[in-house]
């Protein structure tokens, strides 16, 4: 039987309990389990509404109290006497609808008679435990489109059709919320590894090892209205800091500290802006030692000082790896604060490690005291989260258990608290506008403060191609704070003439990506420069702008000017994604979703609402055609000529130039800053 609660309503039936509940503005959350109750302490994504009138809905029981309709706004679900679910917009559109084949079970309107015998949600039990292998199958559409999930290393924009896994792994990053072109976005609210399907025939998701079935979803006009509900419930970016919009000077790495303040002193010699220069990992005598090698960096607090100075910030290197010859590994050991194994090797990097537990809060608090002694209390103010998801000894998921879970359980959600381990020491000591780079997140991770990077990627235009995708579909997961090793981090050599030309037009992508941050670890390599401490581990080649010969230094100088110029329009795009959680870099459609070509385009992008960029991606290319969406005329950036919207056009695309657009628009002001790059 079915009963109304005070936000939704509830069925029990023989094993299952099923909730159906407002959570949000048009928004619903369903949960099911078959244990006794809903386990709480399950780390979702879910943050409470903030108005109370979003976690109310309408709702009345229909056949005697064996069916149920439940409505918030612009979503109803209806419930039926079998416990099929079916969602429907304010226009009576089926968006969303559980997939059952049950001759035995009574219908709802549509569906039909099967002999199949399966029921859209399956919890296969764990032999000896309170979880379950749990699947959860939705009917397939016709000309239905996905988007988002996160980062993964393809070059495929609309996700129907693939299998996506449900795992961290270094340069993919699984945040498990969809956008439909039918008008919803569907939430996984589940940190258990698995996988989905969005195939031809049905839509599949599936978590390996879980205690209850948990998702959301929202109904919406448009993409905007979808990602504003998302990030209004899971969370929005703090107001971009002034020193996440300009250049950033990067390399794996600068061995020494007089390395490091050499760099930046050239950078303001040569009155280049700067926003960031890094310090990256070894900058330690020992991992989970958190602190500067005395032998290396003498002086850290002058050094921060001096950058200070220039007008830069120190972005500094933090790993959650704790070698057993650290000062900090006992202490951890002792107290708990490692993640656990089944039996055997820890960390997949180092021989002879452990990994911090940043799901256990006191092993957070912790590890924050050490890096806030060590880098904060010497005037640190951003940190460079690596190795987030974590890295572990060949992704041997089954392998390791956390405070709160195995990893099979909640190991999605491992990069998220090691974003609020950080955000949330910083936060108490009252800084505001908190940013900091990781190599991984999931749903929620955008609360913490956590600008993504898309991980360790090949040195090449395939490499170079696979990041547009990469990139919207992040900022269609609510992560507007997004951007790449510029150049690629791996396989390429400073003196190659064809590696040249792909570094230009990565910085000029990069230019026009959330943020602008030059990295990689380039060939010829450089020797270590001891074999004690932080000095064992070797450097790549010089990697600063003018490493690349006087023809590449002039152009990339110029970009990193056109990135100056649009600092006022960089600023109001941070803006917009702290208050409603707006991608930076948009798709199409995001923009004009009326328009059907744009659904289809993903060699284009949009910088804001503003600007439309086409990077070129092809070895050797000159020229490029330029999909313009329709509803507006659109102005060439560099030859000031003008086109109708709903039209492909040709134009040239030599090595120096970036193929962009300014949106010109009656009503609309242009930003004065695009019409002067």
């Amino acid at each position: 039987m079915i009963k109304i609660t005070e936000k939704g309503i509830m069925r029990r039936h023989d094993q299952e309990i099923l909730t159906v509940e407002a959570w949000g503005k048009n928004s619903l959350r369903v949960r099911a389990t078959r244990n006794a109750r809903f386990d709480e302490d399950i780390p979702g994504a879910l943050e409470m509404p903030v108005h109370a009138d979003d976690m109310k809905a309408e709702c009345r029981l229909e056949k005697d109290g064996r069916a149920a309709v439940i409505k918030n706004g612009k979503l109803t679900c209806l419930l039926s006497e079998t416990g099929k679910l079916k969602f429907i917009n304010e226009k009576g559109e089926v968006l969303l609808e559980e997939y059952e084949r049950d001759r035995f079970r009574e219908k709802m309107e549509g569906d039909f008679y099967s002999a199949l015998e399966i029921h859209p949600r399956r919890m296969r039990p764990v032999a000896g435990t309170d979880c379950y292998e749990l699947t959860e199958q939705f009917e397939a559409k016709d000309g239905e489109k996905f988007f988002g999930m996160g980062q993964y290393q393809q070059d495929l924009l609309d996700l129907k059709g693939c299998r996506l896994e449900l795992a961290q792994r270094n340069s993919q990053i699984t945040i498990p919320f969809t956008l439909s072109n039918r008008g919803y976005g569907f939430l996984w609210n589940n940190p258990a590894i698995g996988h989905v399907f969005f195939a031809n025939n049905i839509t599949e998701w599936h978590a390996v090892s879980s205690k209850q079935l948990d998702f959301w979803v929202t109904a919406g006009d448009t993409p905007k209205e979808i990602i504003t509900a998302y990030t209004a419930v899971t969370g929005r970016v703090p107001m971009m800091p002034e020193y996440g919009m300009g250049f950033w000077q990067c390399k794996l790495r600068y061995r020494t500290q007089e390395e490091l303040l050499s760099v930046a002193r050239e950078y303001k010699k040569r009155g280049i802006p700067l926003d960031v220069i890094v310090a990256d990992f070894y900058h330690w005598p020992n991992h989970g030692d958190w602190k500067f090698d005395p032998l290396y960096w003498p002086d850290p607090e002058a050094m921060v000082r001096e950058i200070h100075e220039m007008g830069y910030e120190l972005m500094v290197s933090v790993w959650p790896t704790v070698e057993t010859s650290s000062e900090n590994y006992k202490y951890m050991e002792e107290n708990g604060y490692l993640i656990r194994t089944e039996a055997g090797k820890r960390d997949r990097i180092l021989a002879d490690a452990g990994l911090m537990d940043a799901t256990d809060p006191e092993c957070r608090q912790f590890v924050w005291s050490r890096i806030k002694e060590n880098y904060y209390d010497k005037g640190v103010r951003i940190f460079w989260l690596d190795e987030a998801e974590p890295e572990m000894t060949g992704y041997e998921f089954e392998h390791y258990r956390y405070s709160i879970g195995s990893d099979l359980l909640v190991g999605n959600v491992f990069p998220r608290e090691f974003a609020r381990m950080a955000y949330e020491g910083m936060e108490k000591e009252g800084q505001k506008n908190i940013m900091n780079l990781i190599r991984c997140a999931w749903a929620g991770s955008q609360r913490y403060g956590a600008l993504l990077w898309s991980g360790d990627t090949d040195s090449s235009f395939f490499a170079l191609k696979n990041q547009l995708s990469a990139g919207l579909n992040m900022g269609m997961a609510g992560i507007p704070w997004w951007n790449t090793d510029i150049g690629g981090f791996g396989g390429a050599d400073v003196r190659d003439e064809s590696f040249k030309e792909l570094l230009v037009r990565w910085f000029e992508f990069g230019t026009f990506s959330p943020v602008m941050r030059l990295h990689g670890y380039r060939k010829p390599f450089k020797e270590p420069v001891s074999d004690k401490g932080g000095g064992r581990f070797g450097s790549g080649a010089d990697n600063e702008i003018w490493s690349y010969g006087p023809d590449v230094y002039e152009i990339l100088k110029r970009y990193i000017g056109i990135r100056e110029t649009m600092r006022p329009y960089i600023r109001s795009l941070m803006k917009e994604a702290h208050e409603c959680g707006s991608p930076v870099m948009r798709t199409l459609f995001y923009e004009f979703p009326e328009d059907s070509r744009c659904w289809e385009e993903k060699e284009s992008y949009l910088f804001g609402g503003d600007l439309l960029v086409h990077p070129v991606t092809e070895e050797g290319a000159g020229e490029v055609s330029v999909y313009l969406p329709e509803g507006c005329r659109w102005k060439d950036a560099w030859t000031k000529e003008e086109y109708d919207g709903g039209l492909e056009v040709k134009v040239q695309a030599p090595l120096d130039r970036i193929p962009l657009f300014i949106r010109m628009e009656k009503g609309r002001e242009v930003p004065k800053c695009l019409l002067e790059i």
